[in-house]
Order: structure tokens, then C-alpha cells, then sequence
């Protein structure tokens, strides 16, 4: 499949700013295709009444949830991805479209990921559940019949699991990308040798002091230099 002009949907926190301001520029710096950057901004969904659930004590960034409304914000039309906003990307994200087609559903890594820590980010407990980090990058086929079922009041109403486990589809209608475009910070590189083509600072990355050190923090933080050379309006 061939894709000219893309919806790419990026989670926004107010914690972590400077890390969605670096994967936007990635994503711009690397792409050959005409892409809308659109930053998912939990209090414009409130106010546009997309999004009313209860704050939950166990969601560990803004976006948790709001990833969901993709389908919706784009009236269930066309393809959109989402990423976490800790991400950068090392690959032109038109590449990925030429292992995909509109039999499924959504595409995403399948990893089988079981963190050791106990924490990550800025102090979040980490959770392990069933398709672990599946959901932190979504491409969405948007007019599939099945993600019609992902109306607002679905995404305002289901429980955590129920949608970051894919649970409003069937299971042949999840597609697997390959696991480059989600690699996973300390984790992914001890089975897999070859290079990322998106880079998942899933535990923590170089914006958080605590986390200096990580694998890839070189990338960042060359990604970030690069931004900063060049600001953009958010």
C-alpha cells in the first residue's frame, strides 16, 4: 500500500513536553509523505466533549485513554497512527505502509514484554498486564467496520484493559508490524540485532534526570539538539 498524506496522532503530557516536541521532529525530519502532526491534548478533548472519564489513579500519563478516540476524531475515515510521545523515529514512517493492507483492523508490535522494574518514568509504578506496550503505537485503519465500535461513549465507559488489550476486535483482525517500529528501550536489543526504526523510551528517557543513562540516550538527545536548533510551534 501506497500512502501520500497521513494523520499521525501523538500523546501529549504536560510532564513531558520536551519529549513530544523531539518526536514530532523525528517523525518530520524523516518523513517522504505529507504529514498532519496532531497532538492528542487531554483538555481539548474536554472541551470539544470527546472526553469525560474519571481521572484514574493507575493511568500513568494524560493520554492513557485518549488514544482511543482516533477513529472518532477522524470520523472513521482514512488511516491515522498513534504514538506515546516517547518515542523517536530513525525510519521514514511512508515505509511501513508497504507491509500493511485494509484487511485489518489496527496494526501494532505484539511484543511479549514483562519489565523487571518496579517503576519507570518519573516515579509511575509499572503495571504488567496481557499485550503489554501493544497500544503505545496503533496504526489505525479508521473505516474498518469493527473500530466503529470505538464511538465516544465506549472510550469514556470500558475498562483500561478492555481497550488497551484490543478486546472490541477479534484477534485476526490485529496485524503485526515488524517489531522495529516499536523497539523497546532495554529490552528489545537482547534479542533482536538489527536497528530500530522507532526507538520506545518506555521505562524513561533522557528528559527525566533519573534516566541519563538509558540505551539510545545518545539518539535523544542528538534529536533534541537538532530541535532545538530549529523550534517549532507546538
Amino acid at each position: 500500500m501506497e500512502i501520500n498524506n497521513l494523520n499521525f496522532f501523538i500523546g501529549y503530557d504536560s510532564k513531558e513536553d520536551i519529549a513530544y516536541r523531539v518526536c514530532k521532529n523525528s517523525l518530520l525530519r524523516k518523513s517522504s509523505i505529507n504529514l498532519k502532526i496532531i497532538s492528542l491534548k487531554i483538555d481539548e478533548l474536554i472541551a470539544k466533549n470527546f472526553y469525560h472519564r474519571a481521572k484514574d489513579p493507575l493511568a500513568s500519563t494524560e493520554f492513557t485513554y485518549t488514544r482511543f478516540l482516533i477513529p472518532a476524531l477522524m470520523n472513521y475515515k482514512g488511516w491515522a497512527i498513534f504514538c506515546d510521545c516517547d518515542f523517536i523515529f530513525m525510519e521514514d514512517i511512508a515505509v511501513l505502509f508497504k507491509h500493511i493492507d485494509d484487511s485489518k483492523a489496527v496494526y501494532c508490535v505484539q511484543h511479549d514484554y514483562k519489565p523487571k522494574e518496579r517503576h519507570k518514568m518519573d516515579g509511575q509504578k509499572q503495571t504488567i498486564y496481557p499485550r503489554k506496550n501493544w497500544s503505545s503505537f496503533i496504526v489505525f485503519n479508521c473505516e474498518h467496520p469493527s473500530n466503529k465500535k470505538l464511538n465516544i461513549d465506549l472510550v469514556n465507559s470500558e475498562s483500561g484493559s478492555f481497550l488497551h488489550q484490543f478486546k472490541w476486535l477479534n484477534d485476526d483482525e490485529i496485524g503485526s508490524l515488524d517489531e522495529r517500529w516499536n523497539w523497546l528501550e532495554g529490552w528489545t536489543s537482547n534479542s533482536n540485532k538489527s536497528h530500530p526504526y522507532a526507538i520506545h523510551y518506555t521505562r524513561g528517557g533522557p528528559w527525566f534526570d533519573e534516566w541519563q543513562d538509558v540505551e539510545f540516550a545518545k539518539e535523544w538527545l542528538q534529536e533534541r539538539d537538532l530541535y532545538l536548533k530549529n523550534k517549532f510551534i507546538i
